[in-house]
């Protein structure tokens, strides 16, 4: 299978993804022991899936409850439906401080925010800023009580069958 700028991705790609997505800060030399390549190989595969867009950066991922952000909360919210209301009413409310995700859904509402702070307070801020949105009509939330994981993995959490695919085709 090839990606969204079509490169095709082999084996090694996918061994080489898993490495660098469960910690980028791996060397060169402990990538290159693990995968049975030279480091020149493994800096031409990281730069070639970096150009490619496969690899979209570069960050730390940081513990959010180092900064005493443990309140999680997940919004429905039903819009009103006008041309381009995914795009405008998405990016609005992907733009409140405090929101972390903003999935587009089809079915019962038409968009559900992730979104995390410190206290209800700024919880209630956050929310009242969604309903304030131009075209948000309801907003339905739900609390998360305990994070059982919240770093998503794309390699590690991709079904064989999805693997295989992404690999032969």
């Amino acid at each position: 299978m090839t990606d969204a700028n079509g490169g095709a991705f082999d084996e090694m790609d996918i061994e080489l993804l898993r490495c660098v997505e469960s910690d980028f800060d791996v060397s060169l030399d402990a990538l290159s022991e693990e995968l049975d390549l030279s480091k020149s190989a493994v800096h031409y595969r990281l730069n070639k899936l970096k150009d490619r867009g496969v690899i979209e950066g570069v960050t730390a991922d940081l513990d959010p409850l180092s900064f005493g952000l443990d309140m999680v909360a997940i919004t429905e919210v039903s819009v009103t439906h006008e041309q381009g209301y995914s795009e405008s009413i998405g990016a609005d409310l992907a733009a409140l401080a405090g929101v972390e995700q903003v999935y587009y859904t089809m079915g019962d509402v038409d968009f559900v925010v992730i979104s995390r702070v410190q206290d209800r307070t700024q919880m209630n801020a956050v929310i009242e800023e969604m309903v304030a949105v131009d075209g948000v009509n309801e907003t339905s939330s739900r609390f998360v009580m305990d994070e059982i994981t919240s770093r998503p993995r794309v390699i590690d959490s991709m079904p064989e069958a999805a693997r295989t695919r992404v690999v032969e085709e």
